[in-house]
């Protein structure tokens, strides 16, 4: 019974700040759209792009984002990992070829692109050396 209490008590901080990434974008629109949400669509190379892994370590892991991030916005993320052991199922890497397409044809990563609730574009970003109020400021930026 203890190690159950010490167990639940140790894992409830960490979900109330999970993070919370759609991979779908019909999903994240329907969520945008019930939600009166933008959506930060997030196109990273998570096992290989140096830039996308310091933007998710100085900025879409902090406490301080994801918290602001589950209030406003709908997070929406594109990954294109190239080591096998990161392999994407066949149907999410032709969703992501598919938001690729569409919104980063240059093939830029990272790329941060805020979508309106029914995926028109608002605002382009990618990494930048910036504090992550400061990064949330720039997001909103795009929105107003």
């Amino acid at each position: 019974m203890k190690n159950k209490l010490l167990l639940s008590m140790l894992i409830l901080p960490l979900i109330t700040i999970a993070q919370d990434w759609q991979t779908d974008f019909e999903t994240a629109k329907k969520l945008a759209k019930e939600q009166s949400k933008p959506i930060i669509l997030v196109f990273q190379g998570s096992d290989w792009c140096a830039p996308c892994i310091k933007l998710d370590k100085e900025i879409w892991s902090t406490d301080e984002f994801k918290a602001y991030s589950r209030e406003h916005f709908i997070m929406l993320k594109a990954d294109f990992p190239r080591g096998r052991k990161n392999r994407l199922s066949s149907e999410q890497e032709e969703k992501n070829n598919a938001l690729a397409e569409k919104y980063n044809k240059e093939g830029y990563f990272p790329l941060v692109v805020v979508l309106d609730k029914n995926g028109k574009v608002l605002g382009t970003t990618g990494y930048k050396k910036l504090s992550p109020s400061e990064y949330i400021e720039l997001l909103n930026s795009f929105i107003q």
